[in-house]
């Protein structure tokens, strides 16, 4: 069973973690960026409400599979669900998680604002449960939605033996985000990634329903890597030390 590494605090400035948060920062960054700017521009091009879910969907599939193969040096986490999910599989430690979780709110936050300005003050569009759905419906939408994007990263890229899709990972893994804009997005929003929320939540200043969108992914993408990690992957290796370093 694998257990969870708690890391040093020291870790935060070796060498390679500095690299990985300035390439986790740069990725997230502009992944919320073509995310939420692609929304702005389907509310404001777009009166039609299944072609502008069909544009936000494609937009996520496309810029998902680009910035993780782009943040390869970081793992293109780009969202605090895959880090946790990556942390339950012993994957990160929970020092380079708590980092990692800063680093891409603080992305996020940045699109969004740079967004804001570029746009003439359009308002970026948060997250929130469609009309007639209650709270746990949503959370549920998130922790099914989130576990099916963390079970496919665990398959297509972390998993060792994924045969003939070895490289195809972030092409895949973008997919399944798309696809699951396109089958949540008009019920609970799609969120998957609580950084993806959090950013125009905090600068339209609109926290209405925010909670289910860290609630639901971190529960599925928490879920999906334990699961993954202990009944399917088989490792000739050991996973990160589970003791804590000395501090």
């Amino acid at each position: 069973m694998t257990k969870i590494a708690l890391g040093s605090r020291h870790e935060a400035a070796q060498p390679d973690c500095l690299k990985a948060l300035v390439v986790e920062f740069v990725t997230t960054f502009l992944f919320v960026f073509a995310g939420v700017g692609s929304a702005m521009a389907a509310d404001k091009l777009t009166g039609d409400a299944l072609l502008g879910l069909f544009v936000v969907a494609v937009a996520h599939a496309f810029v998902v599979a680009v910035m993780i193969s782009a943040g390869h040096i970081s793992g293109g986490h780009l969202n605090p669900a895959v880090t946790i999910g990556l942390l339950f599989g012993g994957h990160i430690t929970v020092v380079r998680s708590i980092l990692y979780w800063i680093d891409q709110l603080l992305a996020s936050t940045a699109a969004c604002f740079l967004l804001k300005y570029l746009t003439g003050g359009l308002a970026t569009p948060v997250h929130t449960l469609a009309s007639g759905m209650d709270y746990l419906q949503g959370v549920v939408w998130e922790i099914v939605l989130t576990f099916s994007l963390l079970f496919t990263v665990y398959a297509t890229i972390v998993d060792p033996k994924k045969g003939s899709i070895d490289g195809l990972g972030p092409m895949l893994t973008g997919f399944v985000v798309g696809a699951n804009i396109l089958a949540g997005g008009a019920f609970s929003g799609a969120s998957m990634n609580p950084a993806r929320s959090f950013g125009p939540a905090l600068v339209s200043w609109d926290w209405t329903d925010h909670w289910v969108y860290w609630v639901g992914p971190l529960i599925g993408g928490g879920l999906a890597g334990f699961i993954y990690e202990n009944f399917f992957i088989t490792r000739s290796h050991r996973p990160l030390p589970s003791e804590e370093e000395p501090f």
